[in-house]
């Protein structure tokens, strides 16, 4: 009775609402560790290496070799696929749903957040597999050299096509993250229109601060700040 409880919920627009809110948190946890963790560049390349050898073997002392990272891989992974599942249904049945008068009554501003966060999604996605390929696995790099972290983002930062592919993703990111932490907020019952305002500014502030934080880096490999 309650699994079909759970999909029946899963099925509703609501249901699909938070689905999208929850992941989309888990999403904004991972963002924050990895702009968190390619700060450290700045640090030099010992230590930046020496970070992330430790976050490959995450959870070594209580889950065993690495168990801890791959758990959490497969935490974003899964959430990442529910996240586009459940956007894409509801952009479906938004459509179905819709009259043809409806579609040129809408204002410019929905509209605009619909496209922004429907293309930017698929932007962004597009731009996460080519990430892996090009950081992760090196299908991509020019001179990859596994556990050379270091090594491999300030070569792979020095090919000026990919910054700019790079800070095309992170500026999408930022947009994606501005409209979707307020559209988040008001999924979750948190918001209302007393502080509408406000949880406006606060995302606005928040995808920026998102947006130069993962910007910086390449940038600075381009100009000759990380050698």
């Amino acid at each position: 009775m309650q699994n079909l409880q759970v999909l029946s919920f899963s099925r509703s627009t609501i249901g699909k609402k938070v689905i999208m809110a929850v992941t989309g948190v888990i999403g904004i946890g991972f963002i924050l560790v990895h702009m968190y963790g390619n700060l450290k560049v700045f640090i030099g390349p010992e230590y930046f290496n020496a970070y992330s050898e430790e976050l490959r073997e995450l959870g070594a002392p209580i889950f065993g070799h690495a168990h801890a990272l791959w758990i959490m891989r497969l935490i974003l992974i899964a959430s990442v696929a529910l996240h586009v599942w459940a956007a894409t249904a509801l952009t479906i049945q938004a459509r179905k749903a819709r009259p043809d008068q409806y579609a040129v009554k809408r204002t410019l501003e929905a509209n605009y957040a619909s496209k922004l966060m429907r293309w930017g999604g698929v932007v962004i996605f597009v731009f996460i597999l080519y990430h892996l390929m090009h950081f992760t696995w090196g299908n991509i790099h020019p001179d990859f050299i596994p556990g050379e972290v270091y090594h491999n983002l300030v070569v792979g930062f020095q090919f000026l096509p990919n910054v700019i592919f790079y800070l095309i993703a992170v500026s999408l990111l930022g947009l994606h993250l501005y409209h979707g932490g307020w559209s988040m907020m008001q999924t979750l019952g948190i918001l209302s229109p007393r502080y509408d305002q406000a949880v406006r500014r606060g995302a606005a502030a928040f995808a920026l601060l998102m947006t130069l934080g993962f910007a910086v880096v390449p940038l600075a490999v381009l100009f000759g700040v990380v050698k």
